[in-house]
């Protein structure tokens, strides 16, 4: 039986992650051009990504204190209804205002990579699905498994075309899929009411401190201060800032950004499963950084190519090993803290990394409006690269307990 060493709720998670990530991957295509047929200016449309990023953070803060308290089942079901209610907000108003509260509230994703609630509860329980030895890779496949359904999803946008077939016009031709992302929420409230009982914290005997950190707190803030970082540079290029950047340089339209992304997340998915490998030979830390250099040099050469083809091939060659941090990430900082730390841990960084994110996609707005088309992408890779380099001179020394056997 495929993943026989995965439970079931380990096996529920990447059926949610995956309904989810699908969603994800046309919201990504379509949410820019969407609300520019709304006929919101550069700057309004910045503002609401960067509400969904900023409001994806409070709601990362509030629930990482008290996931383990109220319950993670309990957590991650709230979520998906959020979620359900944020897609049907988007399919019934063209108001700013009430698109903003929707994108603040409901789980709206613009970026190319989840980093809010779901992650941080999902990453807490996935190690204790399955073996030790089987973490990283499982990781691999949790993340593998999101860029392929976003691949589908990507394509997904090109159902536009059908709609505006069928005599729907301008941005009605967009607002089914934001109800069928409201049902893909409902359904994820589904699969989280059936977890186990087993996915709840034990309780753990004597004082709580605050957060839920005790021994790791050290190491839990340098890599938040170097996440954060990280995820500001990133943020100037969430998946719905590129789409909208193609929409503007060069014209493409949703079925011609579906089949974009639809590539890129293929490469990005293959990525995933070549990075478990990769770490198992040279390292945890080492994958992540020396496959994410290169992508960022590559980052800053995309608003620089003359054609759109040219453009799009760079992005490709970028994506194919930008994401290869992503899994090694999580195992990495799953290891190097204690059981009861992680998902105070998990919730920490990821609300460090979507804090920092929260800001960046307004600027790239601001960029957009006064004709500075490339500069999000120059930007964004002269901030990652000295990140990467940061990071592996910080941490080359604490190593997770697999490699210290070695």
């Amino acid at each position: 039986m495929p993943l026989a060493w995965l439970d079931t709720d380990g096996r529920r998670i990447l059926v949610a992650r995956a309904l989810r990530t699908f969603a994800y991957g046309y919201l990504a295509v379509i949410l820019g051009a969407y609300l520019d047929l709304l006929g919101l200016e550069p700057f309004e449309i910045g503002l609401l990504l960067t509400a969904a990023v900023a409001g994806s953070a409070v709601m990362t803060v509030f629930w990482s204190l008290l996931a383990d308290r109220v319950g993670r089942r309990r957590t991650v079901a709230i979520m998906a209804l959020l979620m359900a209610a944020g897609g049907l907000v988007f399919a019934l108003t063209d108001r700013f205002g009430l698109l903003l509260v929707g994108a603040f509230t409901g789980t709206i994703s613009v970026t190319s990579s989840e980093v809010g609630v779901f992650q941080t509860v999902e990453q807490a329980i996935l190690p204790q699905t399955a073996p030790n030895e089987r973490r990283t890779w499982l990781f691999s496949i949790y993340n593998t498994v999101a860029n392929f359904a976003q691949a589908v999803g990507s394509l997904a946008a090109g159902s536009v075309a059908a709609f505006a077939a069928l005599g729907f016009s301008g941005a009605d031709a967009y607002r089914p899929l934001f109800v069928l992302y409201g049902l893909i929420g409902l359904t994820n409230l589904l699969l989280f009411t059936g977890l186990s009982p087993r996915v709840e914290l034990a309780k753990v005997e004597g004082e709580r401190r605050l957060f839920g950190i005790h021994r790791s707190g050290g190491i839990v803030a340098r890599l938040a201060a170097l996440f954060a970082f990280d995820a500001f540079a990133g943020g100037l290029v969430v998946s719905s800032v590129v789409a909208y950047w193609f929409f503007l340089r060069w014209g493409l339209d949703p079925g011609s950004l579906g089949v974009l992304f639809f590539f890129v997340n293929l490469v990005s998915g293959a990525s995933l499963l070549v990075a478990g490998w990769l770490a198992g030979r040279i390292g945890l830390l080492n994958t992540m950084v020396f496959t994410h250099l290169p992508s960022n040099v590559l980052l800053i050469l995309v608003p620089l190519m003359p054609t759109a083809p040219l453009a799009v091939a760079v992005y490709l060659a970028r994506m194919s090993i930008s994401q290869m941090d992503v899994p090694t990430r999580q195992s990495y900082t799953m290891a190097v803290v204690a059981p009861d730390e992680r998902t105070a841990t998990a919730g920490l960084l990821n609300l460090a990394r979507v804090s920092a994110t929260a800001v960046s996609p307004a600027l790239a707005g601001f960029a957009f409006s006064v004709a500075a088309l490339g500069l999000p992408f120059i930007l964004a890779g002269a901030l990652k690269i000295p990140y990467d380099l940061i990071l592996w001179r910080t941490f080359r020394r604490i190593r997770p307990p697999e490699e210290r056997k070695s």
